[in-house]
């Protein structure tokens, strides 16, 4: 039985299933179930005796993984953001034991498309930002609040955006006499403070994308969900994490790579580098979308896969 949900295509889905080289009785995460598109073809693949968990903050994703559960015994969510990840498989007593796990970083299309999230600022809606509306502060109530200097720091690092300066000032000085709590104001309020435009995006583009990180603590997240996979993975277990920015990738990139060197010792201490305790092995380079994929589903085309495998 298929459930109904809004129509979702999970990106590098073929290249994700492959990344995880899928054992038929393993056990698998998907950290980031979103509506399931990956999901439900990881569950393709393992027998009736493997066991695949869901994770999502977004009640929304909880309740389509619900649905699907009630279908698929060998399938289970819960309700949480992916760094509790170590406490969700502790108390399965599942550590050491699992064969995969995939992260899919970021907004979902299914998110970025309901106005009434308040993530994108091509639909008109309240400006809440948060993966989980029941918890935390808004976008709007942030905004409201936080210094102009806090403001125009998370612009300019979490977007990469030089006029957050700029765009910080016109927030609060706009704040003062009207409150902006909608999508539609501050995508506006963006446009008229950035003084140049880039033809390929929006000019709120980057300013949205940094709030969203901000609200959600996205980078802090993700670097303490890949610190705990590796805690919770089976020797051999794959580790999949895709990517939509630059400073998710860098720190995937960076994790896997410290992760394959091992102890970081001084240089020409002498050990092989077998002895360094490498405790990942990168599997492959970065993958990013085809021109098919392309075709079909835009919102692939910033994505970047990357494979790594746990050694010990």
């Amino acid at each position: 039985m298929t459930n109904q949900l809004p129509t979702h295509q999970p990106v590098l889905l073929k290249e994700t299933v492959e990344g995880l080289f899928i054992q038929p009785d393993g056990i698998y995460v998907d950290a980031t179930f979103g509506r399931g598109g990956h999901s439900r073809a990881i569950l393709q693949q393992l027998s009736a005796n493997g066991r695949l968990l869901g994770l999502d903050r977004d009640p929304t994703a909880v309740e389509a993984g619900q649905t699907l559960a009630e279908t698929d015994s060998r399938f289970a969510m819960e309700h949480c953001a992916f760094s509790e990840l170590s406490t969700v498989i502790h108390s399965r007593l599942w550590q050491g034991k699992v064969n995969g796990i995939l992260m899919d970083i970021g907004v979902s299309s299914p998110q970025l498309d309901e106005a009434e999230r308040g993530f994108s600022f091509q639909h008109d809606g309240p400006l809440d930002m948060r993966m989980d509306p029941t918890s935390g502060m808004s976008a709007a109530d942030w905004l409201a609040s936080a210094e102009m200097n806090e403001i125009a720091t998370v612009i300019k690092t979490l977007g990469e955006e030089r006029y957050g300066k700029r765009i910080a000032s016109a927030i609060v000085e706009t704040r003062e006499h009207t409150p902006i709590t909608t999508t539609k104001q501050l995508a506006d309020l963006v446009d008229k403070a950035s003084p140049t435009r880039d033809k390929f995006k929006h000019p709120a583009t980057r300013t949205f994308q940094a709030i969203r990180i901000f609200i959600n603590s996205e980078l802090e997240e993700l670097t303490s969900a890949l610190e705990q996979a590796l805690e919770v993975m089976a020797v051999g277990g794959r580790l999949v994490v895709i990517s939509f920015h630059s400073l998710e990738d860098r720190i995937v990139k960076r994790f896997f790579r410290d992760q394959a060197k091992g102890d970081d010792l001084p240089a020409h201490f002498p050990v092989t580098a077998d002895q360094l305790n490498p405790r990942l092995r990168i599997i492959g380079k970065a993958i990013k979308a085809d021109e098919a994929e392309l075709s079909v589903n835009v919102r692939s085309r910033s994505a970047v896969l990357r494979v790594a495998e746990k050694l010990a």
